[in-house]
């Protein structure tokens, strides 16, 4: 770890044998430690970015781009690069079975409800959709364009790419059910988008009234 070291051994040391799922933990702190890495990458392009552009964002507009390029920067460390720091740590397997990705729709995801712990369930249903909630309600203002049929559909193949990753770099499982999911968590966010953006304009056309 290049930032998080001093806090996952406080971490490590307090509670790692009395955590059952302290691999979790550790999954999260190693993932928010490389997001901060790649962030500060992408601030650096960024901000180079803005001084050769003209028109430029409002200012809520450019929060939202940079709270997004943290949210999927995180997303992919958490799901797809779990196990290398640097891109040339990467090791694919392309000579993987396709008959190993789960094409079934809710075939995995039943099985887990018949498991000793719920955890995983909710992990893979709930944890799916909360993970995606972020993407629909961000992805719209950030291409400026609020329409749900784009981020439904960019949100889908943004779930594909993951699923495909994880696939060829051996750092999950792929599942037809987690598209699924993932979707779900992208309408959800959008639904939420819509509601905020319209409070927002009835809030203002109230504001011009007066």
């Amino acid at each position: 770890m290049l930032f998080l070291q001093p806090l996952y051994e406080y971490i490590f040391h307090t509670y790692a044998t009395r955590v059952n799922h302290f691999a979790l933990i550790k999954l999260i702190l190693y993932s928010l430690d490389k997001t901060l890495f790649y962030f500060i990458i992408f601030v650096i392009i960024r901000l180079c970015w803005l001084l050769f552009i003209r028109h430029r964002r409002t200012l809520k507009s450019e929060a939202c781009v940079w709270i997004f390029a943290f949210y999927v920067i995180l997303l992919l460390m958490l799901t797809v690069f779990r196990d290398t720091y640097f891109p040339w740590q990467l090791t694919f397997n392309f000579h993987r079975d396709l008959g190993e990705i789960n094409l079934v729709f809710m075939k995995e995801t039943i099985k887990l409800t018949h498991g000793q712990s719920l955890l995983d369930f909710f992990y893979n249903s709930l944890g799916n959709v909360l993970w995606f909630i972020p993407f629909g309600l961000l992805f719209p203002e950030v291409i400026q364009k609020n329409t749900m049929g784009v981020t439904v559909i960019v949100g889908a193949c943004l779930s594909i790419c993951i699923e495909g990753l994880q696939f060829i770099l051996e750092t999950g499982v792929s599942d037809i059910d987690d598209v699924f999911f993932n979707v779900c968590g992208a309408i959800i966010g959008f639904i939420i988008y819509k509601i905020i953006y319209r409070f927002l304009i009835r809030k203002n056309s109230s504001f011009m009234k007066k």
